[in-house]
C-alpha cells in the first residue's frame, strides 16, 4: 500500500492542535505536545533510535508549519526549535487516533 499523503493541514492554535486529514480518508488531530515530544530529529530521538521516545516539552507551543518536498512537514516551535523532519509515514505513524493507535501499538 502507498503511503497515505495528507490532503489538508490546519493549525487549530486555540485547540492548541494539527488536524490532518489524509487521502485515504482518515483524520488525525496531534495534540502540539504530542507533536513536539516525539520530534524525530537525532537531538531528541538519538542517532540510532529504533524505538520511537517521547521527550516531555511543557508549554510546547507551534509557531510555523512548513512543507519539506513531498514527503515531509517541518514543525517550527516558539522555543526555537525547528530540526525534526516529519515524514509522512513517521506523522501517520504517530497518529494518536484510537483507531492508529491500536492499529500501530507494535511501533
Amino acid at each position: 500500500m502507498a503511503t497515505p499523503v495528507p490532503t489538508e493541514i490546519n493549525h487549530m492554535r486555540a485547540q492548541e492542535k494539527v488536524r490532518i486529514t489524509w487521502n485515504d480518508g482518515h483524520l488525525g488531530e496531534y495534540p502540539q505536545t504530542y507533536l513536539r515530544g516525539y520530534c524525530p530529529c537525532a537531538m531528541c530521538q538519538g542517532h540510532d533510535s529504533i524505538t520511537k521516545k517521547f521527550l516531555n516539552v511543557p508549554d510546547a507551543k507551534l509557531s510555523e508549519i512548513r512543507s519539506v518536498g513531498n514527503y515531509a512537514i517541518e514543525f517550527r516551535w516558539e522555543d526555537g526549535h525547528s530540526t525534526g523532519i516529519y515524514t509522512f509515514d513517521y506523522l501517520r505513524s504517530l497518529c494518536p487516533c484510537t483507531q492508529c493507535n491500536n492499529t500501530h501499538a507494535e511501533t
